[in-house]
């Protein structure tokens, strides 16, 4: 095997380089199109860890924002359960 790396003419590496970038810019495009899909850029993010317990723990504005943030992600959540029933209730229909 080393008799004919070496047989190739110089410069050859580079392509294999190529090759490699090419593969893992393919996969964060890949991977950057999951997140987007699956919702995974969410700032308010943040605000889903607190609950009716933490209220004295937070400003007002804080608490208001997370009750808005958590009743947005419930609704999200319904909705991403509901497409996913319809799309097996799809499929078992195909059968």
């Amino acid at each position: 095997m080393a008799d004919y790396f070496n047989s190739l003419p110089d410069g050859w590496t580079i392509y294999v380089w190529l090759i490699a970038a090419a593969g893992i810019l393919i996969g964060a495009g890949f991977f950057l199109r999951w997140a987007v899909k699956n919702f995974q850029f969410d700032e308010d993010i943040k605000y889903l860890v607190f609950d009716e317990t933490d209220k004295d723990k937070m400003s007002d504005e804080d608490y208001q924002r997370a009750k808005k943030v958590t009743e947005e992600q419930e609704a999200l959540r319904s909705k991403v359960l509901k497409k996913k029933a319809e799309a097996r209730a799809a499929k078992h229909a195909q059968r």
